[in-house]
């Protein structure tokens, strides 16, 4: 056991009180009253096991908290504090420590993380080089804070991802993401006196779908699937509106793109229908290739600990890690805490592990600041 899997095992019941004073401050995305009073309790914790004080960045009144010792241009340490569980949850679901289980409204996806990040950089003698970055947003998209993750990831040798891991696999690859919104407009007419005068938005929707799914590519990774959907007012009423949301999923930048023009150009199938598709492309892929250099490293400081084998997995659903691969930046996900159920009600956090994750961002961080490569160059997105 190294002397920094030491003092992160003997420092143990301090992480476990930070993680509970951190999910203790519910923190919804839409709430952003929450979100600020949350920024402050991370703030306080990110001070105190740092010696500094963050910079605070108003993203239309929803903060991010950012740290840089020295030039901080060497390791950024990414993740968020806000959630998907309004506030009021916690009297459902209490912070808890029993039977080597964390339990709480965000524990793990991603309040614990945030906590072991500080307590990671505690033990580190000299920080020169790092930068964090917390956001408040990222449940939502980040639409505040995208460019501000962009642009401290292109000025960084490269990035740390503090998200959660499913059985203990960091994210060495995740998929991007698309979203879209199709209005199909037609004619109302009664459905029983004259619905040949109508055009009817619900047989166009069912059309559409069934172009839409079409679009999928199994073998590419490439899923296309028709979400939520709407149409008509009335039983009676051929429905002259429809609404369809659309999710794709993809491996790869090309698949992105062949996805995102083929929507644009699907054409109605009724005489007298209208199609209106809004959307596109949100987040690009995490490639295999943006993590590479990054996995090794983990692996070798994993096995050094004594630990075992660190697996990596490829993942469906995306991360702020997507938008810093996208800009090029090496890029490792899936370092927080390890446990389950995230946004669902058996949400939780394996104890034992905090301070062997924690172990390994101090690690890896120690050895980037040294020079260790984290990938032969910039990534090609």
């Amino acid at each position: 056991m190294t002397a920094i899997t030491t003092a992160l095992e003997a420092g143990l019941p301090g992480l476990l009180a930070d993680i509970g004073e951190l999910v203790r401050a519910e923190s919804p995305s839409e709430d952003l009253a929450a979100v600020a009073g949350c920024a402050r309790v991370v703030a306080g914790i990110g001070t105190r096991l740092t010696g500094a004080a963050p910079e605070w960045v108003d993203g239309s009144g929803r903060p991010a908290l950012r740290w840089r010792f020295g030039s901080g241009d060497r390791v950024l340490l990414l993740g968020h504090f806000d959630t998907v569980w309004p506030v009021g949850s916690l009297a459902r679901h209490p912070f808890e420590v029993a039977g080597g289980r964390l339990t709480g409204p965000g524990c793990f996806d991603m309040k614990a993380g945030v906590v072991q990040l500080f307590h990671a950089l505690s033990v580190l003698d000299d920080l020169d080089g790092v930068s964090v970055l917390l956001t408040g947003d990222e449940e939502i998209g980040a639409p505040s804070s995208r460019t501000l993750i962009e642009d401290e990831a292109r000025r960084t040798g490269a990035v740390l991802v503090l998200e959660a891991s499913e059985d203990g696999a960091l994210k060495t690859a995740r998929k991007g993401m698309s979203g879209y919104e199709l209005t199909v407009a037609g004619r109302a007419a009664h459905a029983g006196l004259e619905p040949h005068k109508g055009v009817n938005t619900t047989v166009e929707l069912a059309h559409q779908v069934l172009a839409l799914s079409a679009l999928a590519d199994p073998a590419a990774g490439t899923t296309v699937t028709p979400t939520v959907a709407s149409s008509g007012t009335t039983r009676n009423t051929v429905p002259a509106t429809a609404r369809l949301m659309v999710d794709v999923r993809v491996a790869t930048a090309t698949e992105q793109g062949r996805v995102d023009r083929a929507v644009h150009a699907l054409p109605p199938v009724l005489d007298g229908a209208s199609l209106t598709f809004s959307g596109g492309p949100d987040r690009p892929p995490l490639p295999a290739s943006a993590s590479a250099g990054l996995f090794e490293l983990a692996r070798g400081h994993y096995a050094e600990l004594g630990f075992g084998p660190l697996r990596g997995v490829a993942v469906g659903g995306a991360s702020d890690g997507n938008l810093t691969a996208g800009v090029g930046a090496p890029t490792l996900d899936g370092l927080g805490a390890v446990g389950g159920g995230a946004h669902a009600d058996d949400e939780h956090v394996v104890v034992a592990e905090l301070p062997r994750r924690a172990a390994l961002v101090a690690g890896l961080v120690a050895s980037l600041l040294r020079g260790a490569p984290a990938a032969p160059g910039r990534v090609t997105p």
